[in-house]
C-alpha cells in the first residue's frame, strides 16, 4: 500500500510544482527561476521538518516516506534548477547562474537545517 501512496503523493508534488512555479512567474518576471528557487527552498524546508518530526518520534517513518519521497520528491526539482542554471550560463548571464546554483543550494541546505531544527524544538 505504501508504494501506492508515494506514487500517488508524487504526482500531487508535481501538480503543485507546477501550479506554485506559474503564481510565482506570474508575479515576479525576471531572468531568475524565482519560481523554481522557492519551490524548492519550501520542499527543503518542509522536508527538515518532516525529518525532524519522525526523528523526535512525532511522526512515523511512514509519513516520511510517503510525503518526504511522495509529495516532496514530486514538488522539488533539482534538474530543473540545473538546467536553468546553465540556460543562464548560455545566454551570458554568468552572476545570476551562479547565484542561482550556489545560492539554490546553499539555500536549500540552510532551509533544511532549519527545518529539522524547528521540529526538534517541538
Amino acid at each position: 500500500m505504501i508504494p501506492l501512496l508515494i506514487a500517488l503523493a508524487g504526482g500531487t508534488g508535481a501538480a503543485a510544482r507546477f501550479i506554485v512555479d506559474g503564481v510565482v512567474r506570474s508575479w515576479a518576471r525576471t531572468a531568475l527561476p524565482l519560481g523554481t528557487i522557492f519551490i524548492n527552498l519550501s520542499g527543503s524546508l518542509l522536508m527538515g521538518l518532516l525529518a525532524g518530526l519522525v526523528m523526535a518520534h512525532h511522526a512515523p517513518e511512514s509519513l516520511q516516506l510517503i510525503l518526504g519521497t511522495g509529495f516532496l520528491g514530486g514538488y522539488t526539482t533539482f534538474s530543473t534548477a540545473s538546467l536553468e542554471t546553465i540556460r543562464l550560463v548560455q545566454s551570458g548571464r554568468t552572476g545570476l547562474a551562479l547565484l542561482n546554483g550556489v545560492g539554490t543550494m546553499a539555500g536549500c541546505v540552510g532551509a533544511a537545517a532549519a527545518g529539522v531544527g524547528l521540529a526538534l524544538l517541538l
